[in-house]
């Protein structure tokens, strides 16, 4: 008699999971806001570098055309684009990024039935610390709140935060607070040498930091829609 064996079912499992991602809402004229595009990155040409956009275009009101033109403008930036949100579906094509919806939200989809019940939630924490330095190439992202750095954050490196930074070392590379729309978020460092500084979406570039306040303490914060980079006495 011969014996058969059924071959075994692989299930699919689909998760969610999400990503940071930065949003560009163009204004018009489109060519004056890709002129700014062009001059940040003359400033910080790595600063998009494997950064994925999301593209709101509620702001402006472009055509199918416009949008791809733009699209591909971007792309010889070298600027990736995830997907575009605040625009009627039909002027997408199907070769253009997906139009998104719901921000931050994912959704998580099983497909088998849930046989044991789910383990009790842990409060997440609301800071990270970091014990070591973070080096060129290396980037933190920590979403829920403040982010310590116990060393430097050296040329390259990255931190982003959903709330303050403190760096007792020399901050080199770029820091990033506040970046879920938290402008009371500051960011603090032992010595200043910063390629970037960004609260809330408002940055300087090392070009427009004081040199008075390099090599110092120092702390950024924001004042309305300016950014102050005072030193810390």
């Amino acid at each position: 008699m011969d014996v058969r064996a059924d071959p075994t079912r692989q299930l699919v499992r689909l998760r969610g999971r999400s990503y940071v991602a930065f949003v560009f809402s163009p204004v018009v004229p489109i060519v004056e806001w890709l002129a700014e595009i062009d001059a940040t990155l003359a400033r910080s040409p790595g600063y998009f570098v494997g950064k994925p956009i999301v593209l709101d275009l509620a702001a402006v009101d472009l055509s199918g055309a416009a949008i791809a033109h733009l699209v591909g403008s971007l792309n010889e930036r070298n600027i990736r684009v995830l997907g575009i949100e605040g625009v009627e579906e039909e002027r997408l094509a199907a070769n253009m990024p997906p139009l998104l919806t719901g921000g931050r939200a994912c959704v998580i989809t099983r497909n088998e039935p849930a046989q044991k019940a789910e383990p009790e939630a842990k409060p997440k924490p609301t800071s990270l610390l970091l014990d070591s330095p973070v080096r060129s190439g290396q980037s933190i992202v920590f979403m829920e709140g403040d982010v310590t750095v116990l060393g430097s954050v050296g040329s390259g490196a990255e931190i982003v935060a959903g709330g303050s930074i403190h760096i007792y070392g020399t901050l080199r590379g770029r820091a990033m607070a506040g970046v879920n729309g938290n402008s009371s978020a500051r960011i603090y460092c032992q010595r200043i040498e910063a390629e970037l500084l960004a609260i809330d979406g408002y940055y300087q570039t090392a070009e427009e930091i004081d040199v008075s306040l390099r090599n110092r303490p120092a702390q950024a914060r924001l004042e309305g829609d300016t950014m102050k980079i005072t030193p810390l006495n």
